[in-house]
């Protein structure tokens, strides 16, 4: 009886871990192309986002346009690694997802609401990717 537990909840260990895993590569693709997006609309039209007179970190837009394109690309990337559940995609989902966040704090005073969201979005990618171990997976 306990060996029939035991095995379930090592099954159960299972699923949850690709279950998150999954659920990363998902948001982690869909974050990638929605920066992929915002990158086009900051190089092609400046008159997309809001700009400010008085922010410590001012950029050019067409130069945050670039900088979201970018990390957009590689998330994608990163995000369609993931469904192979390799380590280097989860380490790479964490760096990127970082990056997203950082890149997307800074840029808060263009796009205010869709920064907070792809910040969200980010650091519930950085969870699923840190909570499953590499042992959970066979």
């Amino acid at each position: 009886m306990a060996t029939m537990q035991t095995k379930q909840a090592h099954e159960t260990k299972y699923a949850w871990a690709g279950g998150l895993t999954v659920f990363a590569a998902v948001m982690l693709t869909i974050a990638g192309l929605i920066a992929v997006f915002r990158g086009i609309m900051g190089i092609a039209e400046d008159d997309v986002f809001v700009t400010t007179n008085n922010y410590v970190f001012e950029f050019d837009l067409t130069g945050w346009g670039w900088v979201h394109l970018i990390l957009g690309v590689v998330a994608v990337i990163v995000g369609i690694g993931l469904f192979q559940a390799s380590m280097w995609a989860r380490v790479g989902g964490v760096a990127i997802a970082g990056l997203i966040i950082i890149a997307n704090f800074l840029s808060l005073p263009y796009y205010p609401v869709w920064s907070v969201v792809m910040i969200a979005i980010s650091g519930f990618i950085i969870w699923a990717l840190c909570v499953a171990r590499k042992e959970d997976f066979r």
